[in-house]
């Protein structure tokens, strides 16, 4: 572990803002649903499937990413990432037809799929141990703060200068992080032994505690991606005959908490030198919030209030990279990772589409102005596959063990 030093403050910055920038493309498409379903004239289950390329592309290349970090490092894999993110946005902004912004959007989900490993790695290899959960925790507020600046802020300049404005600013941005890893990161000598590139994924693998940690990321990810991150601002607008903005600006509560939430957590951890506390409650807190957002009368601040502890409970998500890496050797770092952030991430491939196959299904066939209308029992059908989501990840919250950490 090498001290950190002014130059690797400023790469991990990097390496953050870039992860937020991952978090603005990642919730993008929630703010562009109506212009999405008129330019392409097709329904709920195709713009979820479109927002959901994305993450095809994010989860099938989560564990090669992870051993790539430890083979060859974040400065040449994060920058090339990044130019291919910015590939995607231009192809995202240009498309003529839904195929082509389907494989913008996979080039997007390519290209940022290296950020969080690489915020992970960054902070291994060039801070104190005892500062990871932290440093896991800021990291994840400024995604957070990629994920509210993608919802109302970005409605607003999408109804400014359009979607496809959008998607051109958005690649201007992923050149600038290009350029800002490439002068700052540097690749340290690989931890990994040679030879065998997928043996430490293979070790990652039969580590039962490994998989425990992945099912709890995917349950606690799934409300905030499959539903804040997609559907939750149309589902607003029903429920409470919000405009896009309004809905937007409720929605973003839960990554207000998360965001504020992820370091708290962090810090606590590393306090209190245990997880698994932290992610039984925050499984709790988080399943209870999303029955009382989906299921209750509620006002529209109490939905914020339990919005926001929702988020809360799901920023306790950071803590399953720490609780499957103290059970691996210290060359398998980044291939941990990347197997519990392939879980992470794939809550978003999973259920954005799923959800939306299902609002189709419970569709009555009510249209405005060539746009395809739900109703809310229509929504509330479909989004039942959430609470039972985490009635499953808390139940693997009780089967973590810290006998490796306390050691």
């Amino acid at each position: 572990m090498q001290p950190s030093t002014g130059r690797a403050v400023i790469a991990w910055t990097i390496g953050a803002l870039f992860f937020l920038y991952a978090f603005v493309q990642r919730v993008a498409p929630s703010v562009m649903i109506d212009e999405l379903m008129r330019e392409f004239a097709v329904g709920a289950a195709a713009i979820g499937h479109l927002s959901a390329f994305y993450f095809y592309a994010y989860v099938a290349v989560q564990m090669p990413v992870g051993v790539l970090m430890d083979r060859i490092g974040p400065r040449r894999l994060m920058t090339g990432a990044a130019l291919i993110a910015a590939v995607g946005s231009v192809l995202f902004a240009a498309s003529p037809f839904f195929l082509a912004a389907g494989v913008g959007r996979l080039l997007v989900g390519l290209g940022v799929a290296s950020a969080w490993v690489g915020v992970l790695v960054l902070a291994t290899q060039s801070f104190p141990a005892h500062r990871f959960s932290l440093l896991t925790g800021i990291g994840q507020a400024l995604g957070m703060a990629g994920a509210v600046l993608g919802q109302a802020p970005l409605g607003e300049l999408v109804t400014a200068i359009g979607w496809r404005g959008v998607g051109f600013a958005l690649a201007g941005l992923a050149l600038l992080i290009a350029i800002g890893i490439w002068l700052s990161a540097r690749d340290h000598a690989p931890s990994a032994p040679s030879g065998h590139l997928l043996a430490g994924l293979g070790r990652v693998a039969r580590t039962g505690q490994s998989w425990i940690a992945a099912v709890i990321a995917l349950s606690l990810t799934a409300p905030m991606l499959g539903f804040a991150g997609l559907w939750a601002v149309p589902f607003f607008g029903t429920l409470y005959g919000m405009d896009r903005a309004e809905a937007a600006a409720l929605t973003s509560t839960v990554f207000i908490g998360w965001g504020l939430g992820a370091p708290a957590v962090g810090w606590f951890a590393d306090r209190l030198g245990r997880r698994k506390p932290l992610l039984v409650a925050g499984a709790a807190v988080l399943g209870i919030s999303t029955v009382a957002v989906v299921y209750l009368p509620l006002p529209p601040w109490a939905a914020a209030v339990a919005l926001f502890l929702g988020g809360v409970g799901g920023a306790s998500m950071i803590l399953t990279y720490g609780a499957a890496r103290v059970h691996v050797a210290p060359e398998d770092a980044g291939a941990t990772y990347g197997f519990v952030n392939t879980a992470t991430v794939g809550s978003g491939a999973l259920f954005q589409p799923l959800l939306g196959l299902l609002l189709d299904a419970a569709w009555d066939g009510t249209m405005a102005g060539g746009v395809r209308v739900y109703g809310l029992e229509a929504y509330r059908l479909a989004f039942a596959m959430l609470p039972a989501m985490s009635a499953v990840g808390l139940m693997a919250t009780l089967a973590v063990r810290e006998e490796a950490a306390r050691r």
